[in-house]
């Protein structure tokens, strides 16, 4: 056995043995929130995390291991030890009005999509078994909820490089279904074919609307390519593969590519290398929030006709230390040159501050619509120290 053989052998013990610390420690971050729960202490002491931090950098100084290093670690680390408490208070998926160990998630698209992959990514904590129901329009994914078929919609709403999704927004305004969680996926698209053939040899290319908009640098680097726009990512995939024209090509993402058999022939094609897609997940009647968890609520309202009226709304976010996330404004289609405006802040409607906040917004507002109060996606990190 040679030197090297030897140092990779005794680096695969010691990833091992990183993996199983890190089970172990996962269980007694579940052990730690049930005497949490039980005593109703608060989910998080930000300031132990802070001392813990220190102190790891300094026991990394005497190993010779970057701070930088231990922070990206340990940050990650803290992050899923509160997501997994965050869970068991939060028991979605666990929830669902039949006692059945699966859980039916509607989606816009087929398997191998985005909504796909962002579903799977948020339950994953949860044992349940995922039945995904599969739909080509939006408003037929939350039909399916408040029908009964299905026991969660996931709608995506907005995209780091095309924005909004309006047909969601407004159909946000119309459904009675409430927001429940919120998934962020990391949108990376990848161009692929039915086998490998030079990029110039392409002649059409199939993509859902919004994934040709991502990539339209990528595409017009191609030069005279024809556009096919096809109703998700992963049937754009199952298009060529249909088609099986080595000169077609399809937008999607690798989980497709591979899941249908495909070449990638070209990936990271998107505009920005930073592209993340942040979807909902709605159900038919509201989860309410331990108010420990640290939350997220979505509302639509339209100002009544006074000056000022937005500047109002806004002042009363800012008197209750209400931080806002997001602020999108949207026409009201009957009402020509009016609009509403689709408004999230950190808070749930659960705390007595958030409930005196949208009494408050009455005379300043026509009407308000509570969409849901959720559970953060990303956790507030504390600040590493220098």
């Amino acid at each position: 056995m040679t030197e090297l053989e030897k140092c990779r052998i005794e680096i695969d013990e010691i990833d091992n043995q990183i993996i199983k610390l890190l089970g172990i420690r996962r269980k007694l971050s579940k052990k730690v929130i049930e005497i949490k729960d039980l005593h109703d202490f608060p989910l998080r002491d930000k300031e132990r995390e802070r001392i813990l931090l220190e102190k790891l950098v300094e026991i990394g100084k005497n190993y010779g291991v970057d701070s930088n290093l231990i922070q990206k670690i340990y940050l990650e680390i803290i992050d899923d030890s509160v997501k997994l408490q965050q869970n068991y208070l939060y028991k979605i998926g666990e929830l669902n009005e039949s006692s059945s160990d699966i859980i039916k998630v509607a989606i816009q698209g087929i398997k191998g999509s985005f909504s796909y992959l962002a579903t799977k990514k948020f339950f994953s904590h949860n044992k349940k078994i995922i039945e995904f129901i599969s739909y080509k329009r939006f408003e037929d994914v939350a039909n399916s909820v408040e029908k009964g078929e299905a026991d969660y919609a996931v709608l995506p709403i907005e995209n780091t490089t095309s924005g909004g999704i309006n047909e969601v927004y407004d159909l946000l305004l119309h459904t009675t279904l409430s927001i429940v969680g919120e998934e962020r996926y990391e949108i990376k698209h990848v161009l692929a074919a039915t086998e490998m053939v030079s990029l110039s040899e392409i002649t059409k290319i199939y993509a859902h609307y919004q994934a040709a908009s991502q990539c339209n640098q990528f595409i017009a680097s191609l030069g005279e390519v024809a556009i096919e726009y096809y109703a998700d990512t992963a049937m754009s995939v199952q298009k060529i593969k249909e088609e099986n024209n080595p000169h077609f090509a399809a937008i999607a993402s690798a989980d497709a590519a591979n899941l249908f058999g495909a070449v990638i022939l070209k990936d990271n094609i998107a505009n920005q290398t930073k592209n993340f897609t942040r979807f909902l997940i709605c159900a038919r009647k509201p989860i309410e929030l331990d108010k420990r968890i640290e939350s997220k609520t979505s509302l639509v309202f339209a100002t009544s006709h006074t000056a000022g009226a937005l500047v109002e709304v806004l002042s009363i976010f800012r008197k209750y230390d209400l931080n806002l996330t997001k602020l999108e404004s949207r026409p009201i289609l009957e009402n020509p040159w009016e609009e509403m405006f689709y408004l999230d802040f950190e808070g749930s409607i659960y705390q007595n501050k958030v409930k005196q906040a949208i009494e408050e917004l009455n005379p300043f507002t026509r009407f308000v619509k509570i969409l849901g109060s959720y559970p953060k996606n990303e956790i507030d990190r504390i600040q590493f120290p220098d």
